[in-house]
């Protein structure tokens, strides 16, 4: 009995091991492991849950794709879309990404999915996601009955809804959004411009009269003014980069076509953009993104797709035409040189990841020079950068958590 226990005792256990190797170990394992190693005892759950482990995991976590997705749901619901006027609320889907020089693979595992209809606060609402910063979404409700700001993990399943700003969204209106951290506090920050038409024709090309800036700090429990924003503004967001927002500025007369918002200043600025070689810029279908680290920008003009990306950030010098693709010498383009397309991710050897306004996932592949078709995700669907955390949303006080 005696030489039993002895033996045991020389048996070794990952619960003899110190607390900083374990958080180690469990940081270096994939996503969903990690998810299902918090079921294992008490102990890896308090260690997965500690800000330490929280930090170092999301520092190894290799980036990858969120997918807001509303295709399954269209035909199966057009009876209750024709009632209601809304599709059914859609999904997120995590797509890890295997990014080697020598091939790259999308997967996608359905039991990460986070379905947004198990809150019936999300349902019968038009849902979109406005930006994502350190595996936390921001998204907005909108709609004629709605105009609400979320904030939500999809891999601890949280979510918290920010209370109204001054001025929300009436007929003849926009809203843009940022969701980024500010580098020199660490806070979590949304800046929402609220883009106020009064007359009673809205025109695309009648320039907002209320313009107005409000910023919510995570944590803080309330929407602050920061007055009236000189410039308008193109879309509903801006990606998040080196502690700024971006947004493309639809005022003709602007020196420069970017503007800038510091969170850590919280004030606006234009920012350098890259040359216009189109005949008439009103007729580029353009969008910003962020490719391997770098501000980018994607024009389709003249039957071709083009896309310029900012070597060094902040000079305008640095713009570098990165690739050129011919609707001629394309046939999988066809009308893509027509619409806007968003840019997702770019990989090692050049090859990018990206969304046509039609919602068709697209990959450009640098050594054919052409544009492919994923042949996945169908119909409705949104793809944005996505590095999952478990950043517990508990941790910001005054903030009332509730999960799916």
């Amino acid at each position: 009995m005696s030489s039993s226990k002895s033996r045991k005792s020389l048996d070794p256990s990952m619960e003899d091991l110190p607390a900083h190797v374990m958080v180690d170990i469990l940081s270096r394992l994939p996503v969903k492991t990690i998810i299902n190693c918090k079921f294992v005892c008490k102990k890896w759950l308090d260690l997965i849950s500690e800000s330490y482990f929280v930090d170092l995991q999301l520092s190894r976590s290799p980036s990858g794709v969120m997918i807001y997705h509303n295709s399954n749901e269209v035909f199966r619901n057009a009876e209750e879309e024709e009632k209601t006027g809304y599709l059914r609320t859609g999904i997120l889907r995590w797509v890890e990404v295997e990014d080697e020089l020598n091939h790259h693979n999308l997967h996608h595992d359905p039991v990460m999915s986070l379905d947004l209809n198990l809150a019936p606060i999300f349902q019968k609402s038009q849902i979109i996601p406005v930006g994502s910063v350190n595996g936390l979404l921001c998204l907005w409700q909108f709609g004629p009955q709605h105009d609400n700001t979320y904030i939500c993990n999809p891999i601890t399943r949280e979510y918290m809804i920010l209370p109204k700003p001054q001025y929300y969204l009436q007929q003849n209106a926009n809203v843009v959004y940022c969701f980024g951290v500010a580098p020199l506090t660490n806070e979590y920050k949304v800046i929402r411009i609220f883009q106020g038409e009064k007359r009673p024709f809205f025109s695309p090309n009648s320039r907002p009269i209320i313009s107005q800036a409000e910023v919510y700090t995570l944590g803080t429990g309330q929407w602050r003014s920061l007055g009236h924003v000189p410039y308008w503004l193109k879309g509903m967001y801006g990606p998040f980069l080196n502690g700024h927002a971006h947004w493309t500025v639809l005022d003709k007369d602007s020196p420069e076509k970017l503007c800038a918002f510091d969170f850590d200043k919280e004030t606006f600025e234009l920012f350098p953009s890259p040359p216009c070689e189109a005949r008439d810029e009103n007729l580029i279908f353009k969008s910003l993104g962020v490719l391997k680290g770098c501000l980018c920008r994607c024009e389709s003009y003249d039957s071709q797709l083009v896309v310029w990306v900012m070597k060094e950030y902040g000079v305008k010098k640095s713009w570098h035409k990165e690739f050129v693709v011919m609707e001629s010498e394309n046939t999988d383009l066809d009308l893509l040189t027509l619409e806007t397309v968003d840019l997702i991710a770019g990989f090692k050897d050049g090859t990018v990841l990206m969304a046509s306004y039609r919602d068709t996932l697209l990959v450009y592949c640098p050594r054919r020079e052409i544009i492919l078709d994923t042949e996945m995700f169908y119909r409705y669907f949104k793809g944005y950068t996505y590095c999952p955390s478990f950043h517990r949303l508990h941790n910001f006080e005054n903030e009332r958590v509730h999960v799916f």
